[in-house]
């Protein structure tokens, strides 16, 4: 191989290193282009991530790269950066992070997409070719006729073939023009389909938000916190206006020719907001997120890319994935409602949380970034205390409105003196007659969906579960189906115990039950239902929420969708049922959860001039976190559960990475789990290692689990401790032969 060159590619592939190729010394190679490589036999599109390299293998073992994609888009050195990062804070390759960032479709539909245009460059050159072949061809026809027309004159005598000649001398003249017109129309085409669209032509529209006093003193002191060069916190209350803050300051860094990234938790808030920012932003605004079609999301991707300097900018709106678009030029990142546990992937790796790498980005990018919630996290709390972050208050409602009234309404009394009516209250009821009555909108919050949330036998008492799953079945009155909300596995309703024959009764309530009870309760009532199992049709989804906010729904029933960040304007009562199933979760985090997920779900309500009412129905009325939200002293909560976390070593005083091994024989899990706690426990204490232990599902598609955790102190030695502990698990799985049983999740939430 004399004479060629070695480089470095990532492959979307779980790989601890980047393997090695050879190419020939006249390839034109840089890091970032795309190269097709075959690696263990399969064809792969990988990523130059090294040229020049001196291999540490012999070079007969090294291949040669099948081809360069020159039809393909370089990678961007930034977005290669932002991949290495991830995966060292995130204990996964970089070809992980490759893989989330480009999936195979989305690389098949790039190759489609750079091939169609590559057809379309060259349909427009060709038939730029043939119009000027053209041209020539009708110019020398033009000075073949102007010539015989010469001679014809010469004579001095008029005659019939010099009218013919002179008439044709015009129409090729006419042709000529016409075709000058056709090339320069295919000129531009041919130009326009190798540069793209261009933002440029698309004028910035005028500021449109005007602030009131408090949210420009906010936008002020963010501004400030700017020009210190470090993240700002806004923390607002429900209805304060955060979104025109955001508006702003997306305006201020477009102005200033800066392209502005808005993170969302979830595809339904991203749906509200999109007719909001278009009238802000018009054709500059661009959509993200999984709901969108593949083509959409590659063209987003391409004009992302191909915009440079002059070319214009954007603001995007995009969930989580929409980090790892080819960015550049960022003046701004916005991230809203920054505490939501959405932010985090599970699975598959990397399991990244979309606000810490946004901090990541924003770091790479030297871009401003925004975080904002009505109900911080706990880590950013302690991020803004400890001075990494700058703190802004905005504590006044956009419209001067209080916050909502809320009740406490204890069931088990209720129940005692008939005062419940199924799953509703009396109490309620009367409530939502008295909303409906004045033309307001209800708001209902159920976190179990499906109609019971188990099914048990009547004679034997058994509770019907996965087959794959050591979880209940919960039964959907409307497909008549059992259905296993972890594996999907459904199964028919027979209403028969499947060990005794016994009769089947309901347990529990989810929201298409509440939805049937409040059908029966309020028939002249507009009712709908939002949940994952609504919410699969996107068109369904997107429709409901527009309905709701222009008025044409009564009452709208929900899971924790719908107490997101949304603006609803007649909404003046909320209501939550069975509020004790949030706090069943076994997890530090459950408090926090619980109290964020209900004073977000409590701003909903009065956010224009009339106070809202928040009804919780609960059989723990004296719980800690009830009774703060009446007080309102939800702030002073945070704080005590902060001190408490800090007591316990819990984030944010140290990093937890928890392990879960999955393997199908049950001995077989049980074995190895034990196995390998005797390895970490050569490596770390008692007092870091938690584990193995089995979770309260422990049997998820068939596949046994157990857990470990692992808690590492925020010193300097913590990325030492991370690879110490990547390391164990590596050799745990060569010396076991045990490969692919084994995740990491770093901050798990």
């Amino acid at each position: 191989m004399d004479g060629g060159r070695y480089i470095s590619v990532i492959l979307p592939l779980k790989l601890e290193w980047e393997p090695c190729y050879y190419i020939d010394s006249s390839d034109v190679i840089e890091v970032g282009k795309r190269v097709r490589v075959k690696f263990a036999g399969k064809e792969y599109v990988g990523v130059v991530s090294g040229v020049d390299i001196t291999p540490d293998i012999a070079a007969s073992k090294i291949q040669s790269i099948i081809s360069v994609e020159a039809t393909m888009e370089k990678i961007r050195t930034e977005e290669i950066q932002l991949w290495r990062r991830v995966a060292e804070y995130y204990l996964c390759t970089v070809g992980e992070v490759y893989k989330a960032a480009y999936p195979s479709s989305k690389i098949n539909l790039e190759e489609a997409r750079a091939e169609a245009k590559k057809k379309a460059i060259q349909r427009r050159i060709k038939l730029v070719g043939l119009i000027t072949k053209r041209i020539l061809t009708l110019q020398d026809r033009l000075l073949k006729k102007e010539s015989q027309l010469k001679k014809s004159q010469a004579t001095g005598k008029i005659n019939k073939t010099q009218v013919k000649l002179q008439a044709d001398i015009e129409r090729i003249s006419e042709d000529i023009n016409k075709a000058q017109i056709a090339l320069e129309a295919a000129q531009r085409n041919a130009e326009a389909a190798k540069a793209g669209l261009n933002l440029n032509e698309i004028p910035l529209p005028k500021c449109l938000v005007q602030l009131t006093e408090a949210q420009q003193n906010a936008y002020g002191n963010i501004i400030k916190g700017f020009e210190r060069g470090k993240p700002v916190m806004l923390h607002g209350a429900t209805g304060s206006g955060k979104t025109e803050i955001y508006i702003k300051a997306a305006h201020k860094a477009l102005s200033e020719g800066k392209n502005v990234l808005y993170l969302v938790p979830e595809i339904a808030l991203s749906r509200q907001l999109e007719d909001r920012l278009y009238e802000h932003f018009e054709d500059r605004l661009m959509i993200f997120h999984s709901g969108e079609s593949a083509a959409s999301k590659r063209n987003i991707a391409e004009i992302i890319r191909t915009q440079e300097g002059s070319n214009g900018n954007y603001i995007l709106l995009g969930t989580r994935s929409s980090l790892f678009l080819p960015h550049h030029n960022l003046g701004l990142i916005i991230v809203d409602e920054e505490h939501d546990s959405s932010y985090k992937q599970d699975s598959p790796a990397p399991r990244y949380n979309g606000r810490d790498t946004a901090l990541i980005l924003h770091q790479i990018q030297g871009a401003d970034i925004l975080l904002g919630s009505a109900t911080p996290s706990l880590e950013e709390i302690y991020n803004c205390l400890s001075g990494r972050h700058i703190k802004v208050d905005l504590t006044e409602r956009y419209h001067g409105s209080e916050d909502a009234e809320i009740e406490i309404i204890d069931t088990k009394a209720e129940r005692r003196k008939n005062g419940m009516i199924g799953n509703f209250s009396r109490i309620l009821i009367g409530h939502i007659n008295d909303a409906l009555t004045s033309g307001g909108q209800v708001l209902i919050l159920r976190a179990r969906r499906a109609w019971a949330t188990a099914l048990q036998c009547e004679n034997c008492g058994e509770i019907q579960k996965c087959p794959r799953c050591n979880v209940s079945l919960s039964f959907h009155k409307a497909t008549g189906q059992q259905k296993c909300h972890y594996c999907g596995q459904t199964i028919t309703h027979s209403g028969n115990c499947n060990k005794c024959g016994g009769t089947l009764i309901p347990l529990g309530a989810g929201t298409q039950k509440i939805e049937e009870e409040a059908a029966q309760l309020f028939p002249n009532a507009r009712i709908a239902r939002l949940d994952s199992d609504t919410a699969q049709n996107k068109t369904y989804e997107k429709q409901t929420i527009r309905n709701f906010a222009k008025g044409e729904i009564d009452i709208l029933i929900g899971t924790q969708i719908v107490t997101k960040g949304f603006d609803f304007e007649n909404l003046n009562l909320v209501a939550v049922i069975a509020a004790d199933s949030l706090l069943g979760i076994q997890d530090f985090r459950a408090d926090e959860k619980t109290l964020q997920l209900l004073e977000q779900f409590r701003g909903r309500s009065g956010r224009r001039s009339e106070k809202g009412t928040f009804i919780i129905q609960t059989a723990q009325p004296e719980h800690p976190i009830y009774q703060n939200l009446k007080t309102n002293s939800s702030k002073d909560y945070s704080l005590q559960l902060l001190e408490e976390r800090k007591d316990f070593n819990f984030p944010p005083f140290c990093r937890i990475i928890e392990l879960t091994l999955r393997d199908s024989n049950e001995k077989r899990a049980y074995a190895m789990s034990f196995k390998l706690a005797e390895q970490l426990s050569n490596i770390f204490s008692l007092e870091t290692l938690t584990g193995p232990y089995q979770p309260a599902i422990d049997k998820i598609e068939n596949e046994h689990i157990w857990k470990f955790r692992v808690n590492l102190p925020k010193n300097k030695v913590l990325n030492a401790n991370k690879q110490k502990l990547t390391q164990a698990i590596s050799d745990f799985e060569k010396n076991n032969r045990y490969t692919g049983h084994i995740t990491l999740n770093v901050d798990p939430i």
